[in-house]
Order: structure tokens, then C-alpha cells, then sequence
């Protein structure tokens, strides 16, 4: 950390699949893309980051950071001794246009006055993300760890519970209990969080909704848009649009076509509709082939 000053930064270019493995230094960090997409792992958790979001990793928490397309990655380092901020756990925050501004200003050559102004500015705008946020949680277990794998690697793969646990040495009912215990999710919503997960990198780079539609595991583009929309409380387009139009890229058109109507299956409750305890109904669960939606 440079003498007399709460932030440093680095800029990290990033084709798409480079990976930084998991690390952990002292200082507080905001992993934030400028451009493209990156997703960021810690412990049991994991977190995908358009622009308009930025994830506070705590110092001395491991971490991993990879691009999910090609992406320009800002490492924002705060001294924990000087940084009145101090969220004790992972954190995503607002990336608002004046955040945006404020970082590129400070990454130039500046004098200290103007320098600890924009540094002030910049932590008294930085504020928790509200709405929905595209964070998955991973099970433990190796057996459903596995499962996760697979689905992460190919969100459209057609398996249904009983063909994936057959294909790690468990059972359906098995993985099923132990999705619920250690992700707080049933499979299918988990499922259906891991889709929309891998959805947003392909709306990022601006591929017509059917699709990523297709791309993710929905038999219609009308399914994932309804799913989208349970999950977020807004359509792909006008999600990744508000996303790009704040942090200065495509306009709300971006490609991003909605075809199909909006229908009402095919997705579940926003994300804290998920926390306590989860009412599961097995026979449904244990019956759901695994094909698109």
C-alpha cells in the first residue's frame, strides 16, 4: 500500500477462461470488471459480476478470480487500517456510474490532496447492491460437489437427478437431502440459479435471448425469460441493459431480443424466499427429468 493513501489499483486484462487460482493477501479488495464478466469463488460460495457489481472480499480470505469472457479486471486494494469500510463478509456493492469515474480518476497520476478527495468520495458512494444478486452456493459433499461440476461446466445438460447421481456413485434421494442441507436450496431451484448463473455472460456479450435460452438448458426462449423474471423481478433485456447504460456500454436495445411470451413456469421465488428452512417435496423433485425447461 502506497504511504498515505487507503486504496491502491491494479488493472488486470483477462482472456476469457484465465483463471488467478485461489490466494489470499492482507488488504481489503474489490474485484470489479470494468468490461466483460468475471466470477469470483470463495469457500462455499460463488459469485458472478457484471459492470454494475463489485464484490468487498475481506482481507485474508480466500479467493479465486476467473473471466468468464474476456474482461478487464480492476483490483481495488484497501488498507484495513485506514479504510473506514469494514464489511466482515463478502459483500457485493453498486458499481454506480460516479464509483465508475471515481476509480478511473484514481488510477492517473494525482497529487495527495486530490487523491485522498477522490478516495474519500469514492468509499462514501461505494453502498451493498440492493435487488437480486447472482450468487450460488456450492454443496460440500463430494458427491454433490460433482453434480455441481457437471451442471456448472454444461448448465443444458438433459440428465435428471436419478442419471447424475448414478454417474457420481449416489442416489437421487441421496443428492437430493444433500443439496437441500448444504446449499438451502432443493436440486431443481439450485438448477435453475446455475442456469441463470451462465445466462448472464451470454446476455453480457449481447446473444439474442433464444439463444441463451438454448445455451443454458430451456426448450423456450419464453421459459427462461419467465425464469429470469421469478428470479431477478426483471426481464434479460432490462436487467443487462440497466447494467450497461449505468457503466457506460450498450444501449437498452443490446441485442437483446425477448422472444416469446412471459410465461409463469419454469422458475422460483427471488433468493430470499430460499433462506431457513426449505419445504421440500420429493416425489416432484425426484421426478424431474433434467431436460430443458
Amino acid at each position: 500500500m502506497t504511504q498515505d493513501t487507503t486504496i491502491d489499483l491494479e488493472r488486470f486484462e483477462m482472456a476469457r477462461g484465465q483463471t488467478f487460482q485461489h490466494h489470499v493477501h492482507d488488504e481489503h479488495q474489490l474485484a470489479w470488471a470494468s468490461t466483460g464478466v468475471v466470477m469470483v469463488d470463495i469457500q462455499d460460495r460463488c459469485w458472478v459480476l457484471p459492470p454494475h457489481l463489485a464484490l468487498w472480499i475481506p482481507g485474508g480470505l480466500r479467493h479465486a478470480t476467473a473471466a468468464l469472457r474476456e474482461s478487464v479486471l480492476q483490483g481495488i486494494y484497501l488498507d484495513p487500517v485506514t479504510c473506514p469500510l469494514a464489511w466482515t463478509r463478502p459483500t457485493v456493492l453498486a458499481v454506480s456510474p460516479l464509483a465508475r469515474h471515481l476509480i478511473a480518476y484514481l488510477a492517473g497520476d494525482l497529487q495527495p490532496v486530490a487523491r485522498a478527495h477522490a478516495e474519500a468520495v469514492l468509499l462514501e458512494v461505494l453502498r451493498p447492491a440492493g435487488g437480486t444478486v447472482f450468487e450460488l452456493p456450492l454443496p460440500a459433499d463430494p458427491r454433490a460437489r460433482e453434480v455441481a461440476a457437471l451442471l456448472l461446466a454444461d448448465p443444458a445438460d438433459g440428465r435428471g437427478l436419478a442419471e447424475l447421481a448414478h454417474a457420481v456413485g449416489s442416489s437421487a434421494r441421496t443428492l437430493l437431502r444433500l443439496f437441500v442441507a448444504e446449499t438451502g436450496m432443493t436440486f431443481n431451484q439450485w438448477r435453475v440459479h446455475a442456469r441463470l448463473q451462465a445466462a448472464l455472460t451470454h446476455l453480457a456479450e449481447g446473444t439474442p435471448v433464444g439463444r441463451v435460452a438454448a445455451r443454458v438448458g430451456y426448450a423456450t426462449p419464453s421459459a427462461f425469460v419467465a425464469a429470469f423474471r421469478r428470479l431477478t423481478g426483471s426481464t434479460p433485456a432490462a436487467y443487462i441493459a440497466g447494467s450497461l447504460d449505468e457503466t457506460g456500454g450498450l444501449n437498452e436495445t443490446g441485442g437483446l431480443d425477448e422472444a416469446g411470451g412471459l410465461g409463469e413456469t419454469g422458475g422460483l421465488g427471488r433468493k430470499g424466499e430460499t433462506d431457513g428452512a426449505v419445504e421440500v417435496d420429493e416425489a416432484s423433485e425426484l421426478d424431474e427429468s433434467g431436460g430443458a425447461v
